[in-house]
């Protein structure tokens, strides 16, 4: 059953924002600190624990599967929007950064593709015509 794959990926969530919770208060903060991250990891842990032990019927597998698919993208957009709005309240600074390490990396990666010989071979295999 597909309810199945919800519910595992509720009794995550809940686990991983009580550990996240947790850990941001041992560590001093009072706010959560990777609980997203920690609710993705047990997600991934419980799918293959039950996967092993044969625990999953097909239906259930897949549920788990596609709120899995849905999990991750959901939470790292979450987690962007955070990032984006917190750095635009952080002031200049921080944008300058962000502009500055996009640069930064665009400019790494030309450099690294002027490295290659000219008569090289692609990733692909294919030969340069």
């Amino acid at each position: 059953m597909i309810i199945y794959g919800t519910a595992l990926l509720a009794v995550c969530h809940l686990l991983g924002i009580v550990l996240g919770d947790l850990l941001g208060h041992a560590l001093g903060m009072h706010t959560n600190v990777g609980g997203v991250g920690i609710a993705m990891l047990m997600l991934i842990v419980a799918r293959l624990y039950l996967q092993r032990q044969d625990g999953l019927t097909p239906a259930s597998e897949s549920g788990v599967h596609y709120w899995g698919a849905l999990y991750i993208p959901i939470v790292v957009a979450m987690a962007m929007q955070q990032n984006v709005v917190a750095a635009l309240r952080g002031g200049p600074v921080a944008v300058i950064a962000a502009v500055g390490s996009v640069l930064l990396c665009g400019l790494v990666v030309s450099f690294i593709n002027r490295l290659e010989p000219e008569g090289a071979e692609s990733e692909t295999g294919d030969q340069p015509k």
